[in-house]
């Protein structure tokens, strides 16, 4: 499956972005992941049929949605913080892989091409 992302950019600290990210098949889930200079890889939020998984830095604020006809994820986010900066990816996991491990991203087999997120102060 081949993923395509979307909707990153600039934003003041406080603001709102939406992702988007569409996968050419189906998924059992998908996710969200994060990465700033000189840091590993972070779990952002991940969703499947019948359920959705946040990491702690994000609840309340970032919301995942998905389209399943147009096999479309969102990231909705909201309240967003100069630590928020990164280049974030979508990463799709076809077999099940990640159930009861949504943040490893090991777990996921194909990954979208990454779109810069950036929260100023």
């Amino acid at each position: 499956v081949q993923l395509q992302a979307s909707g990153g950019g600039l934003v003041q600290a406080g603001g709102s972005l939406r992702l988007s990210c569409t996968a050419s098949g189906r998924t059992y889930a998908m996710g969200w992941f994060r990465q700033a200079p000189g840091k590993e890889r972070e779990f952002v939020a991940q969703i499947t049929a019948s359920s959705t998984v946040y990491a702690d830095s994000v609840k309340g604020r970032f919301t995942i949605s998905g389209d399943n006809a147009k096999n479309t994820v969102y990231l909705q986010m909201n309240s967003l913080k100069p630590e928020d900066t990164a280049v974030y990816y979508c990463a799709a996991d076809r077999t099940a892989h990640s159930f009861g491990q949504p943040s490893a991203p090991f777990q996921y087999d194909a990954w979208g091409q990454g779109t810069q997120v950036t929260g100023s102060s």
